[in-house]
């Protein structure tokens, strides 16, 4: 079920950061209960895909090891924990106390049928598959949103999107750097990607991502609703860590699981708790 995993899910909390209500539980239940539902999805989404990729997963040198292709665990059971994990996120969707109950219970259906369509199919797809990904990210503030009543802004979807989408592109790189130096073919379309490719998209995509954040900083209609002009002092965090993250991706070459350069790398961790302290004491204090 890759409970490290869950920690993507923090993007659930994302409105509720934003809109100044990360401190009133009212706000704070809905979303822990939406955010708890996602986790359940995501969670049989792994699952489902390790069935579907046991085969591919065997011949990877770190996905060999996942209980499914190792063995560990049969596909009976791992189809059981499958449907009991998105059994229980669609009721916990649906009967919980949120503000858009409904919308809620149908992003997260919505969320389960686009994941099995790119485990069995879009993930073949080269540019297709990083875009499904970046989506689910988006999806993820959606549920926050809907879970809580609170107006997602055009600026929060476009970062979201930006910097899902430049985390997938560089998880792909890895996939081609893999082929490259043992020929082991992990995917499906990585000969449809490209060391070239992936770096210039990468740079492209930080750039990017860099600068709708820093034009989100300095809008004047977020700076009269935050109340400070000082919200640009949080981009230096943002460039910092994006810039690390290519320094991982283009020179260290481990950018294979973002989950894993958050939980492992101090300097990442730094930029985080840097970019999080700032914009708490902006928003909050």
């Amino acid at each position: 079920m890759r409970p490290s995993q869950w920690l993507k899910n923090v993007f659930v909390f994302m409105p509720l950061f934003f809109d100044r209500h990360a401190a009133d539980w009212h706000y704070v239940w809905p979303c822990l209960l939406a955010t708890l539902a996602f986790c359940l999805a995501a969670s049989g989404v792994y699952c489902f895909n390790d069935i579907h990729d046991a085969e591919a997963d065997r011949r990877h040198p770190l996905k060999r090891l996942r209980p499914v292709a190792s063995g560990a665990v049969s596909r009976r059971t791992a189809y059981a924990v499958t449907g009991a994990a998105w059994m229980l996120a669609l009721a916990l969707a649906a009967l919980g106390r949120y503000a858009m109950p409904c919308a809620l219970a149908a992003t997260l259906l919505g969320y389960i049928i686009m994941n099995v369509a790119y485990c069995v199919w879009l993930k073949h797809v080269a540019i297709v598959d990083v875009f499904v990904i970046a989506t689910g990210f988006v999806l993820r503030i959606v549920v926050g949103a809907q879970s809580t009543g609170i107006i997602l802004s055009h600026w929060m979807v476009l970062t979201t999107f930006l910097l899902a989408l430049f985390l997938a592109l560089a998880k792909r790189r890895d996939d081609v750097v893999i082929y490259a130096t043992s020929g082991q073919k992990t995917r499906q379309d990585v000969d449809r990607y490209g060391i070239d490719f992936l770096t210039s998209a990468i740079s492209i995509l930080g750039a990017i991502t860099i600068m709708c954040y820093i034009l989100y900083t300095v809008s004047a209609e977020v700076v009269g609703r935050v109340g400070s002009p000082y919200l640009y002092t949080t981009s230096v965090f943002v460039l910092a860590g994006i810039l690390r993250y290519l320094q991982l991706t283009l020179v260290d070459q481990r950018s294979g699981s973002p989950t894993q350069v958050l939980l492992h790398d101090r300097f990442i961790q730094l930029c985080v708790a840097g970019w999080l302290t700032t914009f708490t004491i902006i928003l909050y204090v």
